[in-house]
């Protein structure tokens, strides 16, 4: 029967199975071990396990040492155990036994680890796998346990310990903290029960080794404070601030250099806003609305003046009424209308004590500067208005309201219960001074007349200034009415002149007739001409034998008028429209007179019967010089004859017919009658001239 021999060497092994008993058996060098038929080989030789110094292995199914089964070469395996050997002398793997991560059976470099150093101020966070009762070294931990030891130190592992991770320090700086989160309830270095979920900042300088329960937020920058800024403050919570003062959920306050240089603000506060410092410089000032009391709290509804040269922050629940204003600065012509919103007692200008009352209102004249009270409501500048002479203004008394025109030259401030008053005109009459007097037509001839009368001064582009007094320059040998409607009395300006409006006076509109033949309401004008001046329209008449004519006529015309007398004044006035007056009452009459005599005989003697029609015969049957129409004073001083056509064309065309024909034998009769003398004047001379031949040959013999 063969043997096998098998040479072990020192610190080398093999594993021997038996196959009678299944049992693995371990034997180890320096030997030659002799094979039995019923002995196999399982493994090696293998070489011992060596740790060198600062190194440990984890051996996973160790035996149970303290139970042999055979004196030192048979024990029982612990499966699902782990064991930590660290340095020592070398050992053999008994059959079972495992290194885990190891490369081969003769390669135990992967599975031998340097044990962990930590160094100062670090750690190593630690895990329970399995209960551990307590020891003299360290206490009673439960499965899910953790803890953190610090460095410096040397780890030594355990089986039932599992290492989580290397913990490194936070580095704390001046002006830097780190927030932190506990991620279980437990007890913080300092002694402090944290609740889970509990935020909190550490502050001190240095290195600082966050515990297992604690999760680290971010790390917080503290604000630098500068005498130039604050911080506006708000607490999320009931606490006692970094200054000793208790402070309530929603309180906001500020933090300012003058408590700290930096400030890092707590869990608990919330940074609203960075405040920069108000500087108001001497003519400055601000009213601060819901100022802060001496209780620290806003003063709600209330007002502050702040004047300058001042700095000052502005405190939560401050704010600006208006902002940074400028004090009020009055030049020599100026004044403040200001009113008191407020009861107070106030200094006058003369240094005087008077007490205000809600609703006053005064004056505070230039030159001077000027900071309104927090007690002053509405405030008005005004400035002295220049007017020149033939210029003016509206002013009404607020108290009273009557109101009255300020005309120049001077230059007048409104006093504290006056206003400038808006003349309000109706917009024909503001289109008619726009237009110099006159609106209608352009082809109207007297539309030209009124171009002169225009004062570009009295619009500014399409607008006409209200509170300025209305002025018209009224054209030479005219006339303009005024109404006054609080009196209910008229005066009359005649020109070349200038018309001032009194605030409770308007312009009398004339509504005249234009055109040929005239229409009504074709002319809009204020400016009554009192001619000398004409009147031109188209009659239409109709003869007794129904001949049917258009006669254009001129009329000379002008309105006589006592001036300084009121009732001839106003009598220029009584008739709105007397141009269309005058033209019906010249066409009625001469209708009239037309109709009761034949075409043929108006024709030869048109100009006499109109005239004697529109005129009239006196006691000795001489035709009257003129007609005045007492209505108004007009008076009518001569009537021409422009034209006369039949409205029938055929009759026109006869009539232009008969003219010609009456024309060319008028010329015929003269061209005769000259041809007739120049034949009797050559015959004169012929026989003169043989008389005289007749002498001559007398004279001779």
């Amino acid at each position: 029967m063969s043997r096998k021999i098998i040479g072990i060497l020192p610190n080398y092994y093999v594993h021997v199975l038996d196959l009678n008993t299944n049992i693995t058996t371990v034997e180890i060098g320096p030997q030659n071990l002799v094979l039995q038929d019923n002995h196999s080989l399982e493994a090696g030789p293998l070489p011992f396990v060596t740790i060198p110094p600062g190194h440990y292995c984890r051996v996973e199914h160790p035996i149970d040492i303290n139970k042999p089964i055979v004196d030192g070469k048979l024990y029982e395996l612990r499966f699902g155990h782990r064991e930590i050997r660290l340095h020592g002398d070398p050992f053999p793997l008994f059959p079972g036994e495992r290194l885990p991560e190891s490369g081969s059976a003769t390669d135990y470099s992967r599975a031998i680890k340097r044990l962990p150093t930590i160094k100062a101020d670090h750690g190593i966070h630690l895990s329970a796998l399995v209960d551990m009762e307590e020891t003299d070294t360290a206490p009673a931990r439960k499965a899910g346990d953790e803890w953190q030891l610090r460095g410096p130190l040397t780890y030594l592992p355990k089986p039932e310990e599992q290492v989580v991770k290397m913990v490194s320090p936070i580095i704390i700086t001046p002006g830097h903290a780190v927030r932190l989160r506990a991620r279980q309830a437990f007890t913080d270095a300092k002694g402090i029960y944290r609740c889970t979920g509990e935020e909190w900042l550490v502050r001190d300088i240095g290195a600082y080794l966050p515990d297992v329960y604690e999760e680290v937020v971010e790390e917080v920058d503290a604000y630098t404070l500068t005498p130039n800024n604050a911080l506006h403050i708000r607490a999320n919570c009931n606490f006692t601030d970094q200054f000793g003062r208790g402070r309530r959920i929603g309180e906001e306050w500020l933090v300012k250099y003058d408590d700290t240089e930096s400030y890092i603000p707590d869990v608990t506060e919330e940074v609203v806003n960075e405040v920069q410092l108000t500087v108001l410089s001497h003519h400055q000032y601000c009213v601060v609305v819901n100022p802060l009391g001496d209780d620290g709290r806003p003063r709600l509804g209330c007002r502050e003046l702040r004047k300058g040269p001042k700095t000052f922050f502005l405190h939560p629940g401050e704010k600006f009424e208006r902002g940074i204003q400028d004090a009020i600065i009055l030049e020599s012509d100026e004044a403040l209308l200001v009113t008191a919103q407020e009861e107070f007692d106030d200094i006058t200008e003369d240094g005087s004590k008077v007490h205000r009352t809600p609703g006053d209102r005064w004056m505070i004249h230039g030159p001077t500067d000027y900071i309104p009270r927090t007690e002053i409501g509405n405030i008005q500048r005004r400035k002295a208005t220049p007017l020149n002479e033939n210029e003016g203004i509206y002013v009404r008394n607020v108290q009273s309201g009557q109101v009255r025109a300020i005309l120049g030259p001077q230059s007048y401030l409104l006093q504290a219960a006056e206003e400038l008053y808006e003349k309000e005109l109706t917009p024909l009459a503001e289109e008619i001074l726009k237009e110099g007097g006159g609106v209608g037509d352009a082809s109207i001839r007297k539309i030209a007349y009124f171009d002169g009368a225009k004062d570009p001064s009295l619009f500014k582009g399409n607008k006409r200034d209200k509170t300025r007094v209305v002025t018209y320059r009224c054209p030479s040998n005219c006339a303009v009415q005024v109404y006054n409607y609080i009196e209910k009395t008229a005066r009359v300006v005649f020109g070349p002149d200038l018309v001032v409006l009194d605030p409770h006076e308007n312009f009398n509109v004339l509504s005249l007739s234009a055109g040929k033949p005239k229409k009504e309401n074709a002319l809009k004008t204020i400016c009554l001409m009192l001619g000398p001046d004409f009147i031109s329209d188209h009659i239409t008449v109709e003869a007794s034998d129904h001949a049917r004519l258009k006669i254009a006529v001129s009329m000379n015309n002008e309105f006589r008028v006592e001036r300084g007398n009121p009732e001839s004044e106003a009598m220029l006035f009584s008739v709105p429209d007397f141009i269309g007056f005058a033209c019906r009452e010249v066409a009625s009459k001469v209708r009239g007179k037309v109709a009761s005599i034949p075409f043929e005989q108006f024709h030869k003697h048109s100009a006499d019967i109109i005239t004697a029609a529109v005129f009239g015969k006196n006691a000795d049957g001489e035709v009257n010089k003129e007609v005045i129409f007492t209505a108004n004073n007009l008076v009518i001083t001569n009537i021409y004859i422009q034209s006369i056509e039949p409205i029938d064309h055929h009759m026109r065309d006869s009539l232009s017919k008969s003219v010609q024909m009456a024309i060319e034998i008028s010329t015929k009769s003269i061209e005769r009658s000259a041809q007739h003398e120049a034949q009797r004047t050559e015959q004169k001379a012929k026989g003169e001239l043989e008389r005289q031949k007749l002498q001559n040959e007398k004279w001779l013999n």
